[in-house]
């Protein structure tokens, strides 16, 4: 119905577009002879006062029948004002006989073929009506319809090439704008399926639970679906036009032309880790294969899973099946270690007392008996790392826990040249359910282990605070509690073994100090963030959670106890 009101709208433009051009180039060349023009002035009137309220009333039609009929009666309009003009302007000899074949020929573009044929046919009715009144009538004519200097044969003949001319074109207009119509109508079925598919292509990307994404031939990024925004935490619009392979930090070693370019010869699956746009770690599952049109490369298309939580539950499982045998292993090494040590030690000290023996064995039995005791020390430390006791959880604040240690810090930063703190605590409490005196052995490590770390010097600053976390299913408040040292910093290759019992890169030590620290964050439902940059420092930030439920849901949830950035 819309189409037709606006090709009706047409209709009535091109009518008024006729007249104006053509009558009024008729009125000047008529005025220039000094003829009676009153017929022009007349026709072009009334044209324009027909037109003007046609146009208004055709926004009040809102049927398709009464369309139609208001169709019929602006091709009926058209039909008499060419009648007028042409019996005006000399009947079967007039110039403007052709206006029936353009109206036909507008006429059958609006609804189907046979309204060209009934055009025509209206055409040639009324034409044949001025014909027949000019052969037939008077000899001094209708007044206003002037008999033709033409003989009867010569008037019939003008007559039948004019009714030829408009049946065919009514014949042949109708016909195109019927086959136009079956045309414009298969068309919009296509496009309506195509827009349909296309839809229903879209709505599966967006709906499937798996990320998906595209690149162009460069590989820079050209659609990104929500479970990938998800899974990354980018925006749409942080990823568009940008390199996949930089997004996902996937850079493997291979031939600098595959580099260089964005696309993959054929389809490749392998496992990435990088970092959501928070900078939390990210291991994702990924196949890429390659775009295809026409048979030429035109980009890449990826799909991928996040696979974080499953390799984390991975590595807890093995940490902790690790700690289970080493539990077990502990129990025999106090028994068949420390009993003989003690005695050892008893034994050199009754030695030592003995007063035949001199100053160098004296010495030497002080070194055996130092060791012992030191030996004796890691055992109790280790079997305390292995076997921790049980939790004494109660609420406290954290500012003061760790206000109370700071006292002890701040004398063993005195004890050391050049080392100086800096304490940004937040404002107001920090209240959570803590075994206060683990996470004062866990402050206590971790500012020792930052002393060590600047043998030189430098400045140790703690600050805490707290924030939301809320990553999908992931919420909770979490308190963080940062060391940030000036330090040379740890070496790449040394952070995923920090956190191990007994690895140290110092020259004392048992390094058990960290994994102790890892151990007791652990147990209390909390992770550690470790940022460290060569010559730059470390960063060690413990994120405990505000209550024992946050903890386990976090945990529950995927959250690894040690997140490395």
């Amino acid at each position: 119905m819309d189409e037709l009101r606006i090709r009706l709208r047409w209709l009535m433009a091109f009518r008024v577009a006729i007249v104006t051009l053509l009558l009024g180039l008729s009125l000047i060349f008529q005025a220039t002879r000094g003829e009676q023009v009153e017929t022009y002035y007349a026709l072009v009137i009334l044209t324009y006062a027909l037109t003007i309220p046609s146009a208004l009333l055709l926004r009040s039609l809102t049927t398709h029948s009464t369309l139609a009929v208001f169709f019929w009666v602006q091709v009926g309009i058209d039909f008499l004002l060419e009648t007028v003009l042409i019996a005006r302007t000399g009947g079967v000899e007039s110039p403007f006989a052709v206006l029936y074949v353009m109206t036909v020929t507008v006429a059958s573009f609006v609804p189907r073929k046979r309204v060209g044929l009934l055009a025509a046919c209206g055409g040639i009715i009324l034409f044949a009506a001025v014909t027949s009144t000019q052969l037939y009538g008077p000899d001094d004519g209708w007044g206003w319809l002037q008999r033709s200097h033409l003989k009867a044969p010569e008037i019939l003949q003008t007559f039948g090439v004019y009714a030829l001319a408009i049946l065919v074109v009514g014949l042949l207009s109708g016909t195109l704008a019927d086959q136009l119509q079956q045309a414009d109508q298969s068309l919009r079925e296509k496009e309506l399926g195509l827009t349909r598919l296309q839809a229903f292509h879209e709505n599966i990307v967006q709906s499937i639970s798996s990320g998906v994404f595209t690149a162009d031939v460069q590989g820079m990024i050209t659609s990104f679906n929500p479970a990938a925004q998800e899974a990354t935490g980018y925006r749409l619009d942080r990823v568009i036009g940008r390199s996949w392979r930089e997004v996902f930090n996937w850079h493997p070693d291979r031939a600098a032309d595959e580099q260089s370019s964005g696309l993959m010869l054929s389809m490749t699956r392998f496992e990435v880790e990088c970092k959501r746009a928070d900078g939390n770690r990210l291991v994702l599952g990924m196949t890429v294969s390659p775009l295809q049109e026409q048979g030429q490369p035109a980009g890449l298309v990826g799909v991928f899973k996040d696979l974080t939580q499953i390799r984390d539950l991975e590595e807890e499982m093995r940490r902790k099946e690790w700690l289970a045998n080493l539990g077990e292993m502990s129990a025999g090494m106090a028994h068949e270690i420390r009993n003989p040590l003690g005695a050892l030690a008893g034994a050199m000290q009754m030695l030592r007392k003995e007063a035949s023996v001199d100053e160098t064995d004296r010495r030497l039995m002080d070194i055996a008996i130092r060791e012992a005791t030191r030996l004796d020390a890691i055992i109790t430390e280790f079997l305390q790392y292995a076997r921790p006791p049980a939790l004494n959880l109660s609420e406290h604040d954290i500012n003061k826990v760790l206000a109370e240690t700071l006292d002890l810090i701040q004398h063993e930063a005195r004890s050391r040249s050049k080392i100086t703190i800096v304490t940004k605590l937040a404002s107001g409490s920090l209240a959570a359910q803590v075994d206060q005196n683990q996470m004062r052995q866990v402050f206590w490590n971790l500012a020792t282990n930052a002393f060590q770390a600047m043998p030189k010097g430098g400045q140790l600053t703690i600050s805490t605070g707290c924030r939301q976390i809320d990553l999908g299913a992931r919420k909770g408040e979490v308190i963080e509690i940062a060391f940030q040292d000036q330090g040379e910093g740890i070496p790449p290759g040394n952070l995923d073994k920090i956190f191990l019992p007994f690895f140290t890169t110092k020259n004392e030590g048992s390094g058990l100090g960290l994994a102790a620290v890892h151990r007791i964050v652990d147990l209390h439902g909390g992770w550690i963030k470790v940022e460290s940059n060569r010559q730059q420092g470390t960063r060690f930030v413990v994120c405990m959670p505000r209550s024992a439920h946050d903890g386990v849901r976090l945990w529950h949830e995927g959250r690894t106890p040690w997140k490395r950035f």
